[in-house]
């Protein structure tokens, strides 16, 4: 076959073709009485051999090599190819979430873009003190950095960073609740926690407002915090998860408090007192000596009374307790 037919059976342009003869890769091997030159049937099946190669992302050099190589390893071949991809899907992978900051950041002018891409690189500087040192160096005004700098700080694994970072986002403010509180539901555990200590750091009314809604979330300590925060607002619906937490025996300290602000401000003393009693009854150990000392925080007949009755309780512990919050309860009055 002449070139011509070559190409417009095989979908290579001549100038494809030619190239590959220059190059030595496929050359017609035949000559007709007229000179001209023909592939033979061998010449195809080397071409279609070639274009399987190139499919596959090796360059031509890399494709003469394997013609030449009569110990050529397939095997090792590939393996170097799903190397390769990888590295190329990588850096696809990062350009696009570079993309994405930049336009959830909504630039309006090619100077917000400029902005955006200089605080991305300093973010993603490769010594972690010059990622400090630039995240404590921001002033927290630029409108358009809430979003690359929430992004740093939740993939930021360096503690010390992610401190300055969480201290940065703290000035932004509210800017980057949204980032923040769609990590929450991150399937990343780390990425979930950073957000948690971001918006704990931020500590705004809607920050706090963000992370109360997360208090029944499946991962225990984002949920743990939560429920914090929502019973620090006054929400009275986490008073058994609030009990459950000093019983537990996490956070039980924080539990404690703010059942204190929810009985003292809210109007809950009863509520809370009835979940402890109840929890009471059927918990062992340190766990009733913490409920004892939760008590202390609520005020109220019914708590003095089931305080009085623990006072005489046959767990030592849980009787000093009781009777230790009674007189400093007597001694308040």
């Amino acid at each position: 076959m002449l070139i011509g037919e070559v190409s417009e059976r095989s979908g290579i342009s001549t100038r494809m073709l030619r190239h590959y003869d220059r190059l030595g890769l496929v050359s017609p091997s035949v000559r007709t009485p007229s000179q001209y030159r023909e592939y033979s049937e061998q010449d195809v099946r080397r071409l279609f051999h070639v274009e399987g190669l190139r499919s596959l992302g090796l360059s031509l050099q890399e494709i003469a090599d394997v013609l030449a190589d009569l110990s050529f390893s397939p095997a090792s071949m590939v393996d170097q190819l799903i190397t390769r991809t990888r590295d190329r899907l990588a850096r696809e992978e990062e350009l696009l979430g570079r993309l994405d900051q930049v336009q959830a950041s909504q630039p309006s002018a090619w100077s917000d873009v400029l902005h955006i891409i200089g605080l991305m690189r300093g973010l993603d500087a490769n010594d972690p003190s010059a990622r400090q040192r630039f995240a404590l160096s921001l002033a927290g005004e630029g409108n358009h950095d809430a979003v690359p700098l929430a992004e740093a700080a939740l993939n930021e694994t360096d503690p010390n960073v992610a401190g300055a970072l969480y201290w940065a986002l703290a000035r932004i403010g509210n800017r980057a609740l949204p980032v923040l509180a769609e990590a929450l539901n991150s399937p990343i555990a780390g990425r979930r926690h950073r957000a948690l200590a971001a918006l704990e750091k931020i500590s705004s009314p809607e920050a706090s407002a963000a992370l109360a809604e997360a208090f029944r979330h499946p991962d225990p300590l984002v949920r743990r915090r939560a429920v914090l925060a929502r019973g620090t607002r006054g929400q009275a619906d986490v008073i058994p998860a609030l009990v459950t937490l000093v019983v537990e025996g996490r956070d039980d300290v924080e539990a404690a408090d703010v059942l204190g602000l929810l009985a003292c401000h809210h109007g809950c003393a009863d509520q809370i007192t009835t979940t402890i009693a109840d929890e009471l009854a059927g918990a062992t150990g340190r766990a009733r000596q913490r409920l004892t000392s939760a008590l202390a925080e609520i005020p109220g007949a019914q708590a003095q009374t089931t305080l009085t009755m623990l006072a005489d309780d046959p767990d030592r512990n849980v009787a000093l307790t009781a009777s230790f919050v009674l007189k400093a309860r007597h001694h308040d009055d």
